[in-house]
C-alpha cells in the first residue's frame, strides 16, 4: 500500500497552498474564454463560464477557510502563484497544457480537461510514480518528489485523509483563529454555500465539496446540492444540448444549446506582454491589466487574512475587469496576423520597476460591457 504523504501539520499547509493555486489557476482561462464572446451572443455559453469562474472562487475560498483553520496564511500575492500561460496547472496534471484561449471547440475541450473525473481503481493505486506509462497520471505531491496522484479528485481525498492522521497525533490541529473564518454570510454563488471550518469534520466537508463540485465524482452527474458538476456543464457545450435528471452522462436528453464559434473576438492565443508592441497605447493597456489582476489578488488576500468583509468587493472587482478585457480584445494586435489583444496575466510584483506611461497612440475602442 502506498504511504501517506501527509504526515505532520506542514505538510498540510503545503497541500492547501497547492491546492489554493490550482483553484485560481482555472479563473484566468475561464474569464479570457468568457470575455471573448461579442456581447449579447450565445448567451447559454457564457452563462456556464461565468458560473463556473463564480464557483471557482468558492472552491478558493473554501479551500483558503481549511488553511486558515490550522493556523495557515492564504497568499494569492507570491511570485509563481499566478502561473504563466500556456502552463501545467499547478497541481500537477502532465497529459495537457492550459492556454488563455478565446471562446471555441479548443477551449471548452481544455475546460473538461481541467474538471474531468478520474477515480482510482484503489485507494492503493492514488499515488503513482511519475511517467510510469498508462492512464497519464494527474496530480503531484508536494511532499513526495517525483510522485503524481491519479486525479484531482484523489488528490483532495489525500488531504482529507491526511487532515484525520494529523489531528489524531495534534490534537491542537484546528488552532486558527475563528474571526479569520469567511462565513456563508460573505458570498452567494447559487451553486453552493461557505463551509465554516473549525474542526475535521467541516475541513473534510469542505474539501469533498470541491471534488464533487468540479468533477462529480461520488455523486455522478450531479454534487450533494444537486447542482451539475463543472464537468458535466462544460460536456453541454460540447454535446449541445442540456442534461436533465436521470440522463446518462454521454447523453443530455433537454434542451438545445444555441452556440455559434464564430460570434468570438480572435484573440491571440496565451499572449505574452512581449507580443505587444513597445511604447504603445495598446501595450500601456496590457500592463495595466496585469496590475489592476495583481491587485484583485490583493484584495482577496487580505478578505482571507482576517478581512472577510472584502470578499464581497473581491468578487465584484473579479467582473470589474471586463473594462481592461474589452479594451484588449476589441483591438487588433499589431504584427499577429488579424488576432485580437488579450490580457497576458503577467503579474507584476512589488520588486519590479513600474512600467512607464506609453505616449498616446490615439482613441481605442471599448465594447460595451456585458
Amino acid at each position: 500500500m502506498t504511504a501517506s504523504t501527509i504526515d505532520t501539520r506542514d505538510d498540510l499547509i503545503r497541500y492547501l497552498d497547492t491546492a489554493m493555486a490550482l483553484e485560481h489557476a482555472t479563473i484566468p482561462p475561464y474569464l479570457t474564454a468568457y470575455y471573448s464572446i461579442r456581447s449579447t451572443t450565445n448567451s447559454d455559453a457564457a452563462h456556464i463560464i461565468r458560473v463556473a469562474a463564480v464557483e471557482e472562487m468558492l472552491h478558493l475560498t473554501l479551500v483558503a477557510n481549511v488553511l486558515n483553520a490550522i493556523g495557515g496564511r492564504p497568499d494569492l500575492t507570491r511570485p509563481g502563484f499566478v502561473p504563466s500561460y500556456p502552463a501545467y496547472l499547478p497541481d500537477g496534471e502532465d497529459d495537457f497544457t492550459v492556454d488563455l484561449r478565446p471562446f471555441s471547440p479548443e477551449a471548452v475541450e481544455t475546460f473538461c480537461r481541467i474538471e474531468r473525473p478520474s477515480k482510482a481503481p484503489s485507494a492503493d493505486e492514488r499515488l503513482v510514480r511519475t511517467g510510469n506509462g498508462g492512464t497519464p497520471p494527474m496530480v503531484s505531491s508536494p511532499t513526495a518528489e517525483g510522485m503524481r496522484f491519479y486525479s484531482i479528485g484523489e488528490f483532495y481525498e489525500e488531504i482529507t485523509e491526511g487532515l484525520e492522521k494529523v489531528a489524531a497525533d495534534d490534537p491542537a490541529l484546528f488552532r486558527g483563529d475563528p474571526a479569520r473564518q469567511m462565513g456563508p454570510e460573505y458570498f452567494y454563488s447559487g451553486g453552493g454555500e461557505i463551509i465554516v471550518v473549525t474542526d475535521l469534520e467541516s475541513a473534510q466537508r469542505a474539501l469533498r465539496f470541491i471534488a464533487a463540485q468540479g468533477e462529480g465524482l461520488d455523486s455522478g452527474l450531479y454534487d450533494a446540492d444537486g447542482e451539475l458538476a463543472h464537468y458535466y456543464r462544460f460536456r453541454q457545450l460540447q454535446l449541445g444540448r442540456y442534461y436533465q435528471v436521470g440522463d446518462s452522462p454521454g447523453a443530455p436528453s433537454g434542451p438545445r444549446l444555441h452556440i455559434d464559434w464564430d460570434d468570438v473576438y480572435d484573440l491571440k492565443v496565451s499572449a505574452r506582454l512581449s507580443d505587444y508592441p513597445e511604447g504603445t497605447e495598446l501595450g500601456c493597456v496590457a500592463r495595466d491589466f496585469n496590475a489592476d489582476y495583481g491587485a484583485f489578488l490583493a484584495l482577496l488576500t487580505k478578505a482571507f487574512d482576517g478581512q472577510p468583509y472584502l470578499l464581497q468587493e473581491a468578487v465584484c472587482e473579479m467582473f470589474r475587469l471586463r473594462d481592461g478585457f474589452n479594451r484588449l480584445i476589441c483591438n487588433p494586435l499589431p504584427g499577429s496576423g488579424g488576432l485580437h489583444a488579450a490580457p497576458t496575466f503577467e503579474i507584476p510584483y512589488p520588486a519590479e520597476s513600474a512600467p512607464q506611461a506609453a505616449p498616446g497612440a490615439g482613441e481605442m475602442s471599448r465594447a460595451v460591457a456585458r
